[in-house]
């Protein structure tokens, strides 16, 4: 018996130092934007002053527009005969449907309310109802309103026009897996985002979080960030942009991966032998 148990052991030890040292490489492969380091840190620079600013419109941003009347009478509702919101209530929770309509009935009689996200083409028009196509890339929300609402001055009595993106995202990547968070404020920053994803989790490095900016264009912003300590904190820029990405490395448990596979293995070794000798004592 002790001779069965020290050649399991012996086993369990050649095999662990043959495979810690032939698949350090294969248990490595789901490690993503490998970098020593931040790069392109005067893009960065250049970044900032664009990150704290109101969001600019862009081509293939979908935008909701609400229209009301009566300088927005009807957001308010003072005399309590609608719902908060109604002509512009959303019932899109994120699916592939880019618009919706409900009706509403109420003591005047039957009313129907719309709320349709409009894309803007690669052109920079968007085409809205009644005023047809109106340009409106490189304007901030509140001068699309402002626009908005003097165009809409022809057919309505003191419009009041609220509209904002709705496809602006955020994706995070690494040990949470993967996450897709939908910017609610131009100026969200990397808590709000991480908080959203399930925050760093025991499987995450908290000193190597990367930021990634700019990657379509082939020279991307990468930035890493140290939360594990507060002078890390405050070294780093902690705004994001929408469509950064944010990767989270994965903590490698290499020996507990290691055991974990190789142990099968073993046992079915261990089995085939252990029978071989006992047949030949036999």
């Amino acid at each position: 018996m002790q001779i069965n148990l020290r050649f399991r052991f012996n086993l369990y030890m050649v095999f662990a130092c043959v495979f810690s040292f032939s698949s350090c490489r294969t248990y490595n492969q789901n490690i993503m934007f490998k970098t020593s380091g931040d790069i392109n840190m005067e893009k960065l620079k250049q970044s900032l002053a664009t990150v704290e600013r109101n969001y600019i419109i862009q081509p293939n941003d979908y935008i909701d527009v609400r229209v009301y009347t009566n300088r927005g009478e009807r957001i308010f509702d003072p005399n309590g005969e609608l719902p908060f919101g109604a002509p512009g209530v959303s019932n899109n929770q994120g699916g592939a449907t880019r618009s919706s309509s409900r009706t509403q009935r109420s003591t005047q009689g039957s009313q129907s309310y719309y709320n349709t996200e409009f894309l803007v083409q690669h052109d920079g028009t968007v085409k809205l109802p009644m005023v047809d196509y109106v340009k409106v890339t490189g304007l901030t929300l509140l001068q699309t309103d402002s626009l908005l609402q003097t165009l809409y001055a022809k057919y309505y009595v003191e419009p009041f026009v609220s509209t904002h993106v709705t496809n602006n995202r955020i994706f995070v990547l690494g040990a949470n897996g993967g996450n897709v968070i939908q910017m609610t404020n131009d100026n969200m920053n990397l808590f709000e985002a991480l908080a959203q994803s399930g925050g760093v989790t025991r499987e995450g490095k908290a000193h190597n979080i990367r930021i990634i900016r700019d990657y379509l264009d082939h020279d991307p912003i990468v930035q890493v960030v140290d939360l594990s300590t507060i002078d890390g904190m405050r070294k780093a820029t902690l705004y994001v942009e929408p469509n950064d990405v944010i990767y989270i490395e994965p903590n490698q448990r290499l020996f507990f991966e290691l055991l974990r596979d190789i142990t099968p293995v073993i046992n079915t070794f261990v089995g085939v032998v252990s029978t071989y000798l006992l047949i030949k004592n036999l």
